[in-house]
């Protein structure tokens, strides 16, 4: 099972293909890839993807909570 915040490379290209180049557009694609490192990264802490149930995992996700997050390109 995929994360929630994985990257969907048709969802990219119809937001890139409807949006033009804006400030919107690079605050979506820095929070999409910051969620996309971020649940990689818990998929590698844990020993198991998002959801998955395996012998290997060593480890439990603790919940999700929004936060903003200033940047250059604006708040995200």
């Amino acid at each position: 099972m995929a994360a929630p915040h994985s990257v969907d490379p048709a969802q990219l290209v119809e937001e890139l293909a409807s949006a033009g180049v804006s400030p919107d557009l690079l605050q979506t694609m820095i929070a999409t890839m910051a969620n996309a490192l971020m649940s990689s990264q818990a998929d590698q802490q844990c020993g198991a993807g998002y959801g998955e149930r395996s012998s290997e995992r060593t480890n439990q996700r603790n919940g999700y909570r929004a936060r903003e997050w200033d940047t250059r390109a604006g708040t995200i």
